[in-house]
């Protein structure tokens, strides 16, 4: 409606109603709350994704490595696992669900996308995945650190029955196929 339709009458009794009144000097509602600190809400962001140097207690130990050579063929077995599991998995008859790539990482970085890799792995029930190391064959004669620690790391983990290297078309002695043990979820038929 427009000032234009309303009668005489009708503004007589708005102006009767208001009488007293003042305008309001602001347009905002207070609330209760305390204004927000836009500056401080800023810097809990920035905080929030920069990553701490925190320590991850993973249970690999880097303290004894087991130097391999680059075309040394990997393989081992927990107690328990059977010499029939151990040859399947060598030959690729146990298909793998997931593959990670180590190369170009530090071994930190390198450590902490493995165990991150295998949680995952282990958590969604995945029986068999591949992790490639890589040879890095070293001018200086030195033996292949990313392959060594692989090697070592993955003796250690709790989750991790058996590995052993791939077949060439898989990546080889470059990779490794690492046999998961799985936790039985709740209501499940098989």
């Amino acid at each position: 409606m427009t000032q234009d339709s309303f009668s005489d009458d009708d503004l007589d009794l708005f102006r009767q109603a208001v009488k007293g009144t003042r305008p309001i000097k602001h347009q905002q509602a207070d609330v209760g709350k305390p204004p927000r600190d836009r500056a401080n809400i800023a810097a809990s962001r920035q905080r929030a994704t920069v990553r701490q140097n925190e320590v991850v207690v993973d249970g690999l130990s880097d303290q004894f490595v087991i130097d391999v050579d680059p075309e040394q063929e990997l393989a081992w077995a927990s107690n328990g696992v059977q010499d029939s599991q151990l040859r399947k998995l060598k030959q690729a008859h146990i298909p793998f669900d997931g593959s990670i790539d180590l190369h170009g990482l530090t071994i930190e970085r390198a450590r902490e996308q493995l165990w991150a890799f295998l949680a995952e792995a282990v958590k969604q029930e995945i029986r068999c995945v591949r992790v490639t190391h890589g040879k890095a064959r070293r001018l200086d004669g030195r033996k292949p650190m990313m392959k060594s620690h692989v090697n070592t790391w993955l003796r250690q983990h709790d989750s991790v029955l058996a590995f052993a290297s791939c077949i060439p078309r898989h990546g080889g002695t470059g990779s490794v196929y690492v046999l998961l043990r799985r936790t039985m979820l709740e209501g499940r038929d098989d």
